[in-house]
């Protein structure tokens, strides 16, 4: 019996310890959003520039509803591409010109909808129009 209430409080301390980081992450991200001023109409390389403590892992963008050619946000995730779909923190870019999605579907697929070094040259030039956080 002893054994099983040390096991419990054993995953109720590694639960605690990971739900601490993931509130952390989303401090840390808010900042950004707080502060959005300092980036809105910046290209996002000076954003991705003062993330110094985490980068995106994912990204992904679906095309605007009645502009199925173009895309208007980029979805930012950081966490592991397992999680991406649950619950998890997003920085989402409101880009200031439409983004053909063609193109952000083919560097997509091409690196399996990771935030690779191809990601940050093809986003790195566009410019902000908005930044917002959420889970």
């Amino acid at each position: 019996m002893k054994n099983i209430l040390k096991i419990a409080l054993l995953f109720a301390f590694l639960f605690s310890i990971q739900s601490k980081a993931q509130l952390d992450t989303l401090n840390y991200l808010k900042q950004f959003e707080a502060n959005k001023a300092n980036y809105i109409g910046q290209p996002f390389s000076k954003l991705l520039q003062d993330m110094t403590q985490i980068q995106p892992k994912t990204v992904w963008c679906l095309p605007i509803r009645n502009k199925i050619s173009m895309v208007r946000y980029s979805d930012f995730s950081f966490c592991e591409m397992d999680y991406s779909f649950h619950n998890t923190i997003t920085l989402s870019i409101e880009w200031q010109t439409d983004i053909p999605y063609n193109e952000t579907k083919n560097l997509g697929v091409q690196n399996q909808y990771y935030f690779t070094n191809d990601e940050k040259i093809f986003y790195g030039s566009r410019i902000i129009k908005d930044i917002k956080v959420y889970r």
